[in-house]
């Protein structure tokens, strides 16, 4: 058996470096991913209106949401019980966060927006449905944030908070480590699942982005 790339799948394949990164490469664009993106680049969809510290403060609140359902989510379902204090969470950070935006900028905290509150509704509908298919949100969601969302994360600090650093943006221990954990107890769980169960959650990947990309939204127009 061979891989896409023509080299022996005994050799290279793993399901997230070769199935999950393959459909991840479709929807990334060249700016995004130069080497292996293959999305076109999107239509220009930039405000005019000024980029504000109320914008991010509502993208820290919508993405706490989606994170307590996530965590929520690991805690309930005893499949997920290797996934639980990974070291990936974020909640207890963007707690710190959001408060400290409140006080330092004078800043009325938001309700959550329809980004946050939809997309952590529509990860309880999926995980209800299909282990897999949550896992390639649970992937995608978390390991963004360690790569372009930290990119965000230092773009937004020089922009608005003065460089500050948020919790948001700080792991305890080696990132790298953490992250390869999560990976190992990944790759064991889906080396048990049948050749449906990895479709589902490859064939989930489009959603993960959309549902990710909605927060993201409030970054570049305001989101609401």
């Amino acid at each position: 058996m061979t891989s896409a790339s023509g080299a022996t799948a005994s050799e290279t394949y793993t399901f997230i470096g070769t199935e999950l990164r393959g459909a991840a490469m479709k929807l990334h664009t060249k700016a995004q991913a130069p080497k292996e993106g293959q999305a076109p680049a999107p239509k220009s969809n930039v405000s005019s209106r000024e980029l504000t510290q109320a914008d991010y403060l509502h993208f820290l609140l919508d993405s706490k949401a989606v994170y307590e359902a996530l965590e929520d989510i690991v805690e309930e379902y005893p499949e997920l019980s290797q996934f639980r204090n990974t070291g990936l969470e974020r909640t207890k950070g963007l707690d710190i966060d959001i408060q400290w935006m409140v006080e330092e900028f004078g800043i009325p905290k938001p309700e959550v927006g329809a980004p946050g509150l939809n997309y952590a509704a529509e990860l309880r509908r999926i995980v209800a449905s299909s282990i897999p298919a949550f896992m390639c949100h649970y992937y995608n969601f978390y390991f963004a944030h360690t790569a372009g969302g930290r990119m965000i994360g230092k773009k937004m600090s020089n922009l608005l908070l003065k460089k500050k650093t948020l919790k948001f943006y700080e792991w305890d221990g080696n990132l790298n480590e953490i992250k390869d954990a999560v990976k190992e107890q990944f790759e064991n769980m889906a080396s048990t699942w049948s050749r449906e169960e990895k479709d589902q959650c490859v064939n989930e990947t489009a959603s993960a982005f959309r549902g990710g990309g909605a927060l993201n939204r409030y970054l570049s127009s305001g989101g609401h």
